[in-house]
C-alpha cells in the first residue's frame, strides 16, 4: 500500500465512521438476535431429526473402526486419501492441517491490502472458493463412506434360503473380523492397503479365497484359527461377490 492509497483509505474510513452507529448496542443486539436464531434452529433440528445413534458399545471387540463427528469428515477423508501411502500419513494428519491453521492465523500479516471488494481481489477470492470447495467435497465424501463395521450389499435373489442365510452370516463375519479396515466391499470399508473385494468372486474361485484367508501375504492376518462355521460363511460370502 502506497501513501496515496493509505490516505484514501483513512479518508473513507473517517467518513464511514462518522456516518455509522456505535458497536453497542446496535451490533451487539444484531449478534445476539442471530445467536438466538441459530440456537432455535439447532434445538428444532434436534427435536425433529434427533441424534444419530450407532450400535451399542462392545468393549471386547478389537475390530471397531471409529468415525469422527461430521465437522471432522473432511480431515477423515483426507486421511483416507493418504492412507494407501503410509509414509504420507503424517502429511495428512499433521502437515496439511497445521499449515492451513498457520496460514489462517498469519493472514493479517501477509495480506496487507486495503482493498475489500471481492472483484478486485481475484487471488484471495480464488483461494477462498477452492478451499471451501475442497472442504465441502471431502466432507461429502467422508459422510457418504459406508460403515467400516458392516456390509450394506443386498442379498442376491438367486440364492436358496440356506445359501442366503450363509451369505448373510458371511457379511456379519466380515464386519466382526476387521476386513473392512483394509479392504473395500461396495461402499463400505477403506481403499487400502488391501485390494477391493467387491468383485473378488469373479477373480478367484472359492478354494483360492479359502487358501488366501488361511495363508495370507503380510500384513494381512491369518484366519486359520477362525471357527470352521464362520470360515465357511466368510468364504461363501466372498465367492458370491461378482
Amino acid at each position: 500500500m502506497n501513501q496515496a492509497e493509505k490516505e484514501e483509505y483513512l479518508r473513507e474510513y473517517s467518513i464511514a465512521k462518522s456516518q455509522g452507529k456505535p458497536f453497542f448496542p446496535y451490533a451487539v443486539a444484531k449478534d445476539s438476535a442471530m445467536a438466538c436464531v441459530v440456537m432455535l434452529v439447532i434445538i428444532a433440528l434436534s427435536i425433529v431429526l434427533g441424534a444419530e445413534l450407532g450400535p451399542k458399545v462392545d468393549a471386547t471387540t478389537t475390530t471397531y473402526v471409529p468415525r469422527p463427528e461430521w465437522y471432522f469428515f473432511f480431515l477423515f477423508e483426507l486421511l483416507r486419501v493418504f492412507k494407501a501411502h503410509s509414509l504420507l500419513t503424517p502429511v495428512a494428519t499433521i502437515g496439511i492441517p497445521t499449515l492451513c491453521m498457520v496460514l489462517l492465523l498469519t493472514l493479517p500479516f501477509y495480506d496487507r491490502s486495503a482493498e475489500r471488494r471481492p472483484e478486485r481481489r481475484p487471488i484471495a477470492m480464488t483461494a477462498m472458493i477452492l478451499t471451501i470447495a475442497a472442504m465441502a467435497y471431502l466432507t461429502y465424501s467422508g459422510a457418504h463412506t459406508g460403515s467400516p463395521n458392516s456390509v450394506d450389499l443386498p442379498t442376491p435373489t438367486n440364492l436358496t434360503a440356506q445359501e442366503a442365510a450363509i451369505y448373510n452370516q458371511g457379511k456379519l463375519v466380515v464386519g466382526e473380523s476387521g476386513c473392512l479396515a483394509c479392504h473395500k466391499i461396495g461402499d463400505n470399508g477403506n481403499d487400502g492397503p488391501g485390494p477391493p473385494l467387491t468383485n473378488i468372486g469373479a477373480r478367484l474361485p472359492a478354494q483360492a479365497i479359502e487358501r488366501t484367508l488361511q495363508n495370507p501375504t503380510a500384513p494381512m492376518p491369518s484366519f486359520a484359527n477362525l471357527p470352521p462355521q464362520k470360515l465357511n460363511a466368510l468364504v461363501s460370502f466372498l465367492s458370491q461377490l461378482k
